[in-house]
Formats: structure tokens, C-alpha cells, sequence
């Protein structure tokens, strides 16, 4: 294996230029644009919209024959929001370019003030841990939906007083009316949905965000939103019941809303709702994963139920979904070169896959795998462990035997007479854009069990800038429970498989391991760690970019050029089409021949520039990945030594003795995290929490007691 060379970055006139350029990007994508679509949803229940505003744009818009009656809410909401992705694209891609770690440290103390923002305000609740800036935010979101469904029925009980319907009447029309706005406020949720879920999406990492940790926001919206179309639909069931108009459940106009195809979008939405509860979850996980494949028809329906004019309302973020699912589609059709895997006692693996130089990935990302002979359906997210630039050529995760998937894994790796082959298929990585570590003068670690992999990529990180940059890093307390002292050897996978390069003595490293089940170590029937080598496939290739090394930027491309697509393709249909039959009046071609339409040309445009892009790039990468995928494991040198079962063994390396001597274990007894956070020195502390809920929560809860100032909480999870 080559040694890690990497090139230090000084600061430059021109990494200056960058960061103005990246804050101007910033700055109007957000507070301009993101907030000006903020305000039209604001005011979209007014009768100043209503009355004024949209007649206007619509006169303008909509009078094309190009794109009919769909016009204008292309303009209003569609557009702004690509926009947005496409300034994130650019955004992140000049970001990429600094390349500069260095100024990490300088540059985000300027950011300490805000971390009070970011400090958990709530911890246990339906909520989870939430943070005030997150709090903040779901109120003011609460505050919209409460604010347009008011403003709604105002209006709309307005004109049905001025009506004058019998006393004993008006209460129909005003369900009906209560009905129909339960719906549209349900739209601003779904209008929502769908960015937490697109992993590679520009616009979350704009954000400061990450889909993993968005994965909540999700959630929220979910159940939000499906509380609000449950209730728009039992409303006109109930309506209609009390009017003797019962028949209007299966009623599909030609012409515009169609009853039916709002209750077949309603009812794998109830059942997607359903498998969220959180005992089915977790005792059925295959039941929920498998049937959140209904947002398909469930997609389909709703676009049917209110037609494609008023879907363009909430389709931005199923664009950008769409967008992001297909390239992960093209991307889990390669079989990946899997080169080796690390069998550790404790019924734990590491598989390390190769991956070309150019694939850059940031600690604490993670990485969809599947496994076709043991599921071709399912994909696990894993933590990665490696570092891109310490480990050029490969990229590795962590797989602990827990659920039915990953102990068909570990069996298959580790079995006496293991097969000389697994396919593999990844997706991803997926993680931060950027890392604020060095922002602190201390890293407290708080882990459970496997909860430790997203710790290992930080510290594998910490060495090497302390190694290669020389520059300064925090001091690292590492606190790990573990259940059996046979789980200790994953602090084996601290130090990296391959890379020699290793030097602890630059980095301050503390390891306070606890084993809770165990008062002594047990040696009984232990294993030593094994390293087993796979033969490589001719049709296996390395892990790379999706999109090559300038991903941002051909999404960028992508977006621009599939939605510039889609505008021609469904204009020469209007206007050659639709518009000699019905001549824009909305009152003879049918709605749902029209959404059908669009929704194919949507999925067209998409395809084929993303399917363009990628291939452009596999061509262009297929040299270098000809050159990884002919690489061959070393020849064996013997049985890795664990560096917790050697007693009258010297360890093979320097690294291995740091190691060793930076480690102290506890057993029998579980660590008393508020002691041991509070006696950390350093005036700002940076507290990770990650494993189990309840450890999250006591972590949460000892940072927001308010007893200690300088403590910074980021949670961990495993949302996926």
C-alpha cells in the first residue's frame, strides 16, 4: 500500500475570494430566496394572495400555451427552490476546493456564540432531543400551519355566512369547508417531506445539515402531516354521510378533483403511518422498511387526487427526492470490490472495500450496504471507520451481529471455511459537509456497544491532522460501555488495517472503557482477530463518486438540465396537444391525463440526464478503477494481535503500545458520565453522545443542566 501523501494548504488570496463568494452564495440563497418562499407561504391564506397577488401572476404566467395553468405555481414555488439546490451545488463545490483544514480552528470559534443555540432544550418527549435552534423552528413551522388553517376558514366561513344558509344548516358547508383546509395545510407538511430524505441533497448540507441527522425532521412531518389528511378525509366522509352524498367516495372527475384518488393515496399512507409506531418498528423493522414503498402510490394518487397544477405546489423537494433515489439506483448496480474483512471475538466484523483515491468523505458519514445472497431488497447503514485521506484506497465499516441480516454476515464472513468471494453493493457515502471538532479544546466520547464506529472515523481523523498537518487538535477523552469484555477489541479498530503512517504521539487520547456484565476478563473459547482476503472479481470495481469528483457540480447539471428538459418536453405537449383541445380553460382536458403526462416527462428528464452524467463518468474513471480493481491483498503475516489479550506478548507497533497505554478498563460497573464530563478541563467541551437512547438522553441531560458552561452536546444516532 502506497503512504498517504497530502498536500498542505496555506491561506491564499484566492481561499479568501472563495469564502466571500461561499458567504454571498449563502446569504442570498437563504435570506433572499429561501425566506421570499417563506413569505409566500405565509401569505398564501390572505386575501391580498388571493385576491390581488396570484390574479396577477396568473395573468401572466398562465396565459402561455406553453405551459397552461401550471404557469404560475412553476414560477412561484417550483423554481426557487431548484434554485436553491443549484446555488447549494455551487456552494459545496467551492468548499471542496479550499481544501484547507487548517483554518478549521480559527474559523469556527467565531461560531461559539451560536453554540448556545445548538445546546439540547428538551430530551425526553415525543420529540427526542431537541435543541433550542430546533425548537425554534418546529414552533415557527406549528405557528404557520396554525396561522394558514385560521386565516383559511376565516375567510372561507366569511362567504358562507354571507351565503345565508338556515341556521340549522350551516354547519354542513362549514365542515366542508373545515375539510378542504385541513387539506391544503396538510400540503405545506408534504411540501417538506421529502428533503430529509434525499441523502446526497444539496440543500440540507447548505443548511449546516445531514440527512441522517434530518431523519427526525422527517418524522415530525410525517405524522404531522398524516394527522391533517386523516382528519381532511374522515371530514368529508362525514360530510358527505350527513348530506346523503355518500356516492362522492368513489367519484373520479374528468375535470378536477377526483375523490377516489384521494382516498387510494389516503390508505397506503395509513399503513405506512402505521408500521411508524415505534413497538412494530422495532420488532417488525422489515414489515415498516418494506412498506414505506407505498410513497409510490401513495405520490401517484395524490397527484391524480389534486392534479398537477397544484402539485407543482409541493413538488421541489419530490423533485430533488427523485433525483437523489434514481442516482442511488444507478449507483447499487455496480457489485463493489470487497478486499478484505477483520473478524473480531466479539461477534464483530470490519469489511474493507476498495474504493478509488478521489472518493472524499468526511468522519462520522455512513454507507449503505447490501448483500444480494443474503437479501436482494435490503439495504443497512453502517458507520464508516476509515478516513479517506489515511486510507486512500479503501474504505471501511463496522458490523456487529445484532438483527437477522448482519448475524447472516458475520456468519458468512467468519465461518471455518469462509467463501473466497461476497457480492457487495453500496450506496453512498452520505455524511457532513464539513466537521467542527477543532473548535473545542476538549472531544468527550460518550458510547454504547457499537455505538463507538462513528468515534473511530473521528479519531482516525484527529491523527491524522496531528500527523500530516501538524496542526494543533483537541485533547480526546474516549468514555465506552460495553456488555462483555470479548467487545473490547473493537478499540483494535482505532488503529486503521492498512495504513502505516500512524503516529499517536501528537494526539493527547484517553480511553476510559467499561465492561458493565463482567467483573474480570474472560479468555474462555476466545479467538484471536483474523484477517481474511478475498479474491477479486473481474466485474467488481472499487466504491467512487456517483458523479466523479466534481459531484456537486453535475448535480448541479442534473437539476438545471432535467427541469430545463421537462419545461420543453411538457411545453411541445401543451402547446401541440393539450392547448388545441382545451385552449387553456382548465375545463375540457382531463386532470388526470394531464398529471399522468407530467409525471412521466418529470421521470424521463431525470433519467436520462442522470443516467448521461454517470455514465460520462464511468468512462472516465474506468482507467483508474481498472488500476484499484487489479489490487491484491498482502500476503498473510500471521495472526493480528488483539490489544487487550496479550499478556506476555510485546504488541508488534508503536501505535499498538499508545494504545495499550492510553487505555484504562473498568469492569463490573458503569461509568459515572457526570463525574466524568465535569472533571474535563478546557474552555469549550465538545460532548458526543452515540449508542443507545437512554445514553444519549443521560448525556443530553447532564450538558443542558446548566451546571457547566462550556459544554457543547451533539447527538449520534442511528435514525436509518
Amino acid at each position: 500500500m502506497d503512504a498517504v501523501q497530502i498536500v498542505k494548504s496555506s491561506p491564499s488570496p484566492s481561499h479568501d475570494g472563495i469564502r466571500i463568494v461561499r458567504g454571498a452564495i449563502r446569504l442570498f440563497a437563504v435570506f433572499v430566496v429561501f425566506l421570499g418562499t417563506l413569505f409566500i407561504w405565509f401569505m398564501m391564506p390572505t386575501n391580498t394572495f388571493k385576491q390581488t397577488w396570484r390574479p396577477q401572476i396568473r395573468r401572466k404566467a398562465n396565459s402561455s400555451t406553453f405551459l397552461g395553468s401550471a404557469g404560475a405555481n412553476l414560477l412561484v414555488y417550483t423554481f426557487p427552490i431548484l434554485f436553491i439546490a443549484v446555488l447549494g451545488c455551487v456552494y459545496l463545490h467551492l468548499g471542496n476546493q479550499l481544501n484547507d483544514r487548517k483554518m478549521e480552528r480559527s474559523n469556527d470559534r467565531k461560531k461559539k456564540r451560536s453554540a448556545v443555540w445548538k445546546q439540547p432544550i428538551l430530551v425526553k418527549g415525543p420529540l427526542g432531543i431537541v435543541s433550542g435552534i430546533e425548537l425554534a423552528f418546529f414552533a415557527m413551522f406549528v405557528a404557520l400551519l396554525i396561522w394558514s388553517f385560521s386565516m383559511y376558514l376565516q375567510n372561507s366561513f366569511a362567504k358562507i355566512s354571507a351565503a345565508r344558509h338556515p341556521d340549522e344548516q350551516i354547519w354542513k358547508p362549514k365542515l366542508e369547508s373545515a375539510a378542504l383546509m385541513l387539506g391544503l395545510v396538510g400540503n405545506i407538511c408534504l411540501a417538506f417531506l421529502f428533503f430529509p430524505v434525499a441523502r446526497g441533497s444539496s440543500v440540507l448540507a447548505l443548511f449546516g445539515l445531514t440527512s441522517e441527522g434530518s431523519i427526525k425532521y422527517h418524522i415530525w412531518l410525517g405524522h404531522i402531516g398524516m394527522t391533517l389528511f386523516t382528519a381532511h378525509g374522515l371530514c368529508y366522509i362525514i360530510y358527505w354521510a350527513a348530506t346523503n352524498q355518500i356516492s362522492q367516495m368513489i367519484r373520479w372527475d374528468k375535470i378536477g378533483v377526483s375523490n377516489l384518488a384521494g382516498e387510494l393515496s389516503l390508505l397506503p399512507g395509513l399503513i405506512m403511518w402505521a408500521t411508524t409506531i415505534p413497538r412494530i418498528r422495532r420488532q417488525m423493522f422489515e414489515l415498516f422498511f418494506y412498506t414505506h414503498y407505498l410513497y409510490i402510490l401513495f405520490m401517484i394518487f395524490f397527484i391524480l387526487h389534486v392534479g398537477i397544477t397544484y402539485t407543482c405546489i409541493m413538488l421541489p423537494g419530490f423533485y430533488l427526492f427523485l433525483v437523489d433515489r434514481f442516482l442511488r439506483f444507478l449507483q447499487s448496480q455496480t457489485r463493489v470490490r470487497l478486499v478484505s474483512a477483520r473478524v473480531l471475538p466479539g461477534e464483530t466484523i470490519e469489511l474493507n472495500l476498495a474504493k478509488t483515491p478521489g472518493l472524499k468523505y468526511n468522519p462520522t458519514s455512513i454507507m449503505f450496504i447490501n448483500v444480494p445472497s443474503i437479501s436482494k431488497m435490503q439495504w443497512h447503514p453502517f458507520t464508516i471507520t476509515s478516513n479517506s485521506s489515511l486510507e486512500p484506497e479503501t474504505i471501511s465499516t463496522v458490523v456487529k451481529s445484532e438483527g437477522s441480516w448482519t448475524k447472516k454476515l458475520c456468519q458468512m464472513v467468519s465461518s471455518p471455511f469462509p467463501t473466497d468471494q461476497i457480492g457487495v453493493a453500496v450506496e453512498g457515502p452520505y455524511g457532513p459537509a464539513s466537521t467542527q471538532f477543532l473548535r473545542h479544546d476538549t472531544l468527550v466520547m460518550v458510547s454504547g456497544g457499537s455505538g463507538i464506529t462513528p468515534f473511530i472515523s473521528i479519531i482516525r481523523e484527529l491523527l491524522l491532522l496531528s500527523t500530516s498537518f501538524k496542526c494543533k487538535v483537541p485533547n480526546v477523552i474516549l468514555i465506552c460501555a460495553f456488555k462483555n469484555s470479548l467487545d473490547l477489541t473493537m478499540l483494535d479498530l482505532i488503529l486503521p488495517m492498512f495504513s502505516t503512517s500512524i503516529d499517536m504521539s501528537n494526539l493527547n487520547l484517553q480511553i476510559q472503557a467499561y465492561v458493565t456484565r463482567e467483573t474480570e476478563p474472560k479468555t474462555d473459547g476466545l479467538k484471536p482477530v483474523q484477517s481474511i482476503w478475498f479474491k477479486p472479481n473481474a466485474t467488481d470495481a472499487p466504491v467512487s463518486p456517483i458523479l466523479g469528483t466534481n459531484n456537486w457540480l453535475w448535480l448541479a447539471f442534473i437539476i438545471t438540465s432535467s427541469f430545463i428538459m421537462f419545461l420543453i418536453l411538457i411545453g411541445i405537449i401543451t402547446r401541440y396537444y393539450i392547448y388545441p383541445i382545451d385552449h387553456n380553460s382548465n375545463k375540457i382536458f382531463p386532470y388526470s391525463i394531464r398529471a399522468v403526462l407530467n409525471m412521466l416527462v418529470i421521470c424521463v428528464a431525470i433519467a436520462s440526464t442522470a443516467s448521461g452524467v454517470v455514465l460520462w463518468n464511468k468512462k472516465k474513471n474506468a482507467t483508474e478503477n481498472k488500476q484499484i480493481q487489479n489490487m491484491e491483498g498482502p500476503s498473510p503475516m500471521g495472526t493480528p494481535q488483539s490489544l487487550f489479550y496479550n499478556a506476555g506478548r510485546e504488541l508488534e507497533s508503536l501505535p499498538q503500545q499508545s494504545l495499550a497505554q492510553a487505555t484504562n478498563v473498568h469492569y463490573g460497573e458503569r461509568p459515572d458520565l457526570k463525574k466524568l464530563i465535569f472533571e474535563c478541563n478546557g474552555s469549550s467541551i465538545g460532548v458526543l453522545a452515540s449508542g443507545p437512547k437512554t445514553l444519549r438522553h443521560e448525556v443530553a441531560t447532564i450538558c443542558s443542566s446548566g451546571l457547566a458552561e462550556n459544554l457543547h452536546f451533539e447527538s449520534i444516532s442511528f435514525s436509518w
